[in-house]
């Protein structure tokens, strides 16, 4: 398989722009990203405005958090935010990501994707290894801890 997405959707019982604002500045991430704990010792820094189109986002880690950018290309305010996602370590690959807020009766129906092509080594690595049980859960974790973080700011 050489293309692949991961989407995972919650029910989060908040107002879309309250959940689009926690997404579209990337300074919010620390409080409710699941990979933000992985490296206590994690350099990141940013660039550009401090949300929307054009915000930037750079991490440095250990092993597990590895390396990489992150680049929001689009913001549709409060229905979709639309990013650049790119790993540098410990593979290099370029992954499209999406969030999508989308009122319904309780609240907003968040879902976030991510795709991706496999080449070279991580085309091999996914051979033994599927990208959905990869991040599926850390796309599970991460939208728990949003709903959790929207819950304590309102």
């Amino acid at each position: 398989m050489s293309t692949f997405s991961v989407s995972r959707s919650s029910v989060i019982p908040a107002p879309a722009a309250d959940i689009y604002a926690l997404v579209v500045s990337f300074r919010e991430w620390l409080n409710w990203s699941p990979w933000e704990g992985i490296d206590p010792s994690m350099q990141r820094s940013y660039s550009g405005p401090v949300e929307g189109v054009g915000a930037s986002y750079s991490w440095k880690g250990n092993g597990k958090a590895g390396a990489g950018t992150m680049e929001i290309l689009e913001a549709v305010e409060p229905s979709k935010i639309h990013l650049r996602l790119e790993f540098t370590k410990p593979m290099k690959a370029v992954n499209p990501t999406t969030f999508t807020f989308e009122p319904v009766a309780k609240g907003t129906r968040v879902t976030w994707t991510m795709t991706g092509e496999n080449k070279g080594l991580s085309r091999i690595f996914m051979l033994f290894m599927n990208m959905d049980k990869l991040v599926g859960g850390d796309f599970e974790k991460g939208l728990a801890q949003l709903a959790d973080c929207v819950a304590k700011k309102s």
